[in-house]
């Protein structure tokens, strides 16, 4: 017996709601006219999180933006998930953690947004982190296309923060 084309319907509707529910750490980011996306709180779990690790804002390490293109010039971002991994010591994490989160490439500017830690050999855990480079060279190369950014560089600073700004 063939499902009915309303339930498939129904269904599809469903997930596209589900798909743009406020409740995940990334979606119901408020964007500004230029693309990029508006405050943020962060989470009380990943404040928590954070005063138990001791990690404390500004905290920073250098980071692979994007572990598929490890080391490489230029490297092309896509707006949606991103997986980088810390180079150095991010207080209690050291490498190769790998930080997950979120691109907006719609303005001037590259935004990274980081939600989770996922050390070693352990479970992952909520924080609050951007990825910031000085100089403007987060700043997207003119041959980028809508929903890319071209970077020069594939590494930056990750900085934690208790709300995006």
């Amino acid at each position: 017996m063939r499902p009915a084309p309303l339930a498939h319907l129904c269904c599809a509707a469903l997930l596209l709601m589900c798909s743009g529910c406020p409740g995940s750490a990334t979606s119901g980011v408020a964007l500004r006219p230029d693309g990029t996306p508006g405050p943020e709180k962060c989470p009380e779990k990943a404040l928590e999180t954070m005063r138990i690790l001791r990690l404390y804002v500004g905290d920073s390490a250098r980071v692979e933006l994007d572990v598929n293109q490890d080391d490489t010039s230029p490297i092309t971002l896509y707006d949606g998930p991103i997986e980088s991994m810390v180079d150095d010591q991010l207080g209690p994490f050291e490498s190769p953690t790998r930080l997950y989160g979120r691109v907006w490439t719609g303005g001037p500017q590259v935004v990274i947004r980081y939600y989770e830690a996922h050390p070693p050999r352990a479970d992952k855990v909520p924080i609050c982190a951007v990825a910031r480079l000085s100089k403007g060279q987060l700043r997207k190369r003119p041959e980028s296309k809508p929903g890319t950014a071209i970077l020069e560089f594939s590494s930056a600073g990750v900085y934690i923060v208790n709300e995006f700004r």
